[in-house]
């Protein structure tokens, strides 16, 4: 017995009314999102007496010697292994030598200005720290790979100058939790800071 194809078309259109329902499913991708990044409680202890200063860093970190061919004999890095991220410390002595002060002083605008590529803003603040110590510090926004540094002095012996580095192709916008965990890590050892006699 043949069926009419009338009779099968009209059979296909009703069947897919039928499975169709009344409600249309809309299909939306997921928004672009970042790992949670778990922080542990800021924790602190004294930098070993080693070096011509002192000052506390964050015990989630640990203190490695900066292998890079130019670093002096006192240059650190204060290294977070799960974050993945360092605070470099360069230390120089000034001899009582104002050129060379001026010089330093220089270079650390000039390390904070090759930033400016790609930063939204560079903004400059001076503090006074509990010791005396005059400190300039730079926080860097945008996507740039230090977004915090400073630089500290007494004028006539010491100068150090710091920088927190992501080696990292993450966007900031996605480090924000962990720049300023590490941040305030830098404070605290701005804070502490204390010259020594070598």
């Amino acid at each position: 017995m043949k069926i009419p194809v009338t009779a099968f078309v009209l059979a296909a259109f009703a069947a897919s009314l039928i499975s169709c329902g009344s409600e249309e499913q809309t299909f939306v991708p997921k928004p672009k999102g970042y790992n949670r990044i778990e922080l542990p409680a800021h924790a602190y202890r004294m930098l070993d007496k080693i070096h011509p200063y002192d000052f506390e860093y964050s015990k989630f970190s640990r203190i490695v010697p900066d292998t890079f061919a130019m670093a002096g004999k006192d240059w650190i890095f204060v290294h977070y292994p799960q974050l993945n991220a360092n605070i470099q410390i360069t230390y120089k002595p000034l001899q009582n030598n104002p050129k060379l002060l001026g010089e330093f002083i220089n270079d650390s605008y000039k390390l904070a200005a090759k930033h400016q590529i790609r930063a939204s803003s560079i903004q400059e603040q001076r503090i006074t720290t509990p010791s005396g110590n005059i400190a300039t510090i730079f926080r860097i926004e945008g996507d740039v790979p230090s977004p915090f540094q400073f630089y500290t002095t007494d004028s006539t012996t010491h100068f150090m100058r710091g920088a927190v580095y992501f080696p990292t192709a993450t966007k900031n916008d996605s480090l924000a939790p962990v720049i300023a965990y590490i941040q305030e890590d830098m404070l605290r050892l701005l804070n502490t800071l204390q010259w020594r006699k070598k």
